[in-house]
């Protein structure tokens, strides 16, 4: 019978190689503590001897820490990894995370019950929770919500926690402002995320998430206050309801309110892929943008640029969001709530001049 190999430990590498254990631990785990030669002959060393670095769970037991970021997203998985904005959200965070040695574990809130096993055990593998765009009505009792762990909010609010948000409502009174400024008759909204429902409907205003914990809500009173001051009423029947960012479902939010008998002449859309998926709509219905239509989108993803007519947009620092909320949660940037400025990007889906008035 073949005899077992003796499993390499810490000690015995140091020993091999006449350095201290914590000298080998930082060539592993903290880099920035070796000079890059060191650090490079240490690992090329392990690495020919077979020792790959210190155990991950010994260390955990150690440290009090596991090294994992549990990333909490309010869509599904699925979703959230075809969204242009969540994507660039994850890989600023990926960016941070990779540079400090720390692994993340991307979860929804659709996956598990509040209480179930796996939740409890996942809470028990992570050092803390990044919480992406949380709802109110999802999992209040959720095990990402701990007082006992480490969790930043992006795109949302939770009392006692930190949280990292854009100027959702100034972005949406600007981009308002400018489409107004053109005088259009008639304005309807294509929102998202505004109801509890996961059709695609007209909006009841008893029945619109919690201002203080929707970014959706907070464009809507944007762009409310921009119609009030332009003497402008959009009705609740002039609001749709898309529950997911996706091109199927603003496409027929967008067809709805095109055949409505007193067609609008300006979209508000509070996301480039609704705006892009309403140009869409608007041109297979033979009408001309922006000379009959309007259309404003909120984001600033790439797509909005290279689409023609190109959108008139509010770009956010999303990327930039993703790094903070990582730097905040490691530690590495002072823990205060923290606000992104945005930015009016003005397109051909909604100029500065109009070549002819809109259309009666």
């Amino acid at each position: 019978m073949k005899k077992q190999l003796k499993k390499l430990t810490l000690k015995d590498v140091a020993k091999a190689l006449n350095v201290s254990t914590a000298t080998i631990s930082n060539a592993f785990n903290r880099p920035d503590q070796l000079s890059a030669k060191l650090r490079d002959s240490i690992l090329e060393a392990c690495e020919k001897m077979g020792y790959f670095g210190p155990n991950a769970a010994a260390r955990s037991l150690r440290t009090g820490r596991t090294g994992i970021v549990g990333i909490v997203l309010s869509d599904y998985l699925s979703y959230s990894l075809t969204d242009p904005v969540a994507n660039q959200f994850l890989q600023g965070m990926a960016e941070v995370f990779q540079d400090n040695d720390y692994n993340m574990l991307l979860l929804s809130v659709h996956d598990h019950e509040p209480q179930d096993a796996q939740s409890r055990m996942q809470s028990s593998m992570v050092d803390g929770f990044v919480v992406y765009g949380h709802r109110p009505q999802q999992c209040s009792n959720a095990p990402w919500l701990m007082p006992n762990k480490n969790i930043i909010t992006v795109d949302s609010f939770i009392p006692g926690t930190t949280s990292v948000n854009v100027e959702n409502y100034k972005g949406a009174y600007e981009i308002a402002v400018h489409a107004l400024s053109h005088r259009p008759k008639s304005v309807a909204i294509l929102g998202l995320s505004l109801l509890d429902t996961n059709r695609v409907c007209r909006a009841q205003e008893d029945e619109l998430f919690d201002v203080s914990a929707s970014i959706s809500i907070q464009r809507l009173r944007g762009y409310f206050d921009a119609l009030d001051e332009h003497g402008l009423n959009v009705p609740y029947e002039r609001i749709w309801n898309i529950p997911q960012n996706t091109h199927k479902m603003a496409y027929q939010a967008a067809r709805e309110a095109l055949t409505m008998a007193d067609r609008p002449q300006l979209l508000l859309c509070m996301s480039d892929r609704i705006a892009i998926a309403a140009v869409q709509a608007a041109l297979q219905m033979g009408l001309r943008v922006p000379e009959d239509l309007q259309v404003v989108g909120f984001d600033g993803i790439s797509e909005s640029e290279n689409f023609h007519p190109s959108i008139t947009t509010v770009h956010q620092q999303t990327v930039e969001k993703g790094r903070i909320a990582a730097q905040v949660f490691l530690g590495l940037r002072e823990t205060k709530d923290v606000v992104l400025e945005t930015e009016l990007i003005i397109r051909e889906s909604c100029p500065k001049t109009l070549a002819r008035s809109l259309s009666a």
